[in-house]
């Protein structure tokens, strides 16, 4: 990192520790991304370049495990923010996740009891635990217009 005589504020840190990531089951990694990057999308410093700042300032984002793994991490092999963002995303949202996530999404079906607009919500939801399911627009809309009750096609 070339930022010479460049350090990070205690606002600044207090702002990302306030939502940090401890690499429980349970938690999105790329929503945490996500908000990292809205959280560092905001920062300017003369002669600093925004990767910089995130690969600076992203160790402060991690608790727990997931600090714990960051360390373990060997020396100079994270050399961009894509290798971090890749190498954070395999360690907490593993592959199997991934593809039993798109398969619900591909065999999404609307619940008997279940209303449009609550269908059309459960199914955002899924779209939105796997970001990265690679489905296009039109896609996800014939999966979901295809698992709708007949009587409201």
């Amino acid at each position: 990192i070339t930022a010479d005589n460049f350090e990070l504020k205690h606002g600044l840190l207090t702002l990302v520790q306030n939502k940090q990531f401890f690499g429980h089951d349970k938690k999105d990694p790329h929503a945490h991304v996500r908000y990292f990057n809205k959280i560092t999308s905001t920062l300017n410093f003369l002669n600093v370049s925004n990767t910089s700042i995130k690969l600076m300032l992203f160790p402060f984002f991690l608790e727990g495990a997931a600090r714990i793994w960051l360390e373990k991490e060997p020396p100079r092999s994270i050399f961009t923010w894509d290798d971090l963002v890749s190498k954070f995303i395999n360690q907490f949202f593993s592959p199997s996740k991934t593809t039993n996530l798109r398969n619900e999404i591909t065999n999404f079906q609307q619940r008997f009891d279940e209303s449009f607009s609550e269908a059309w919500d459960r199914f955002k939801d899924l779209l939105r635990a796997c970001s990265h399911h690679g489905f296009s627009e039109l896609h996800q809309v014939d999966t979901f217009y295809n698992a709708l009750k007949i009587m409201i096609h």
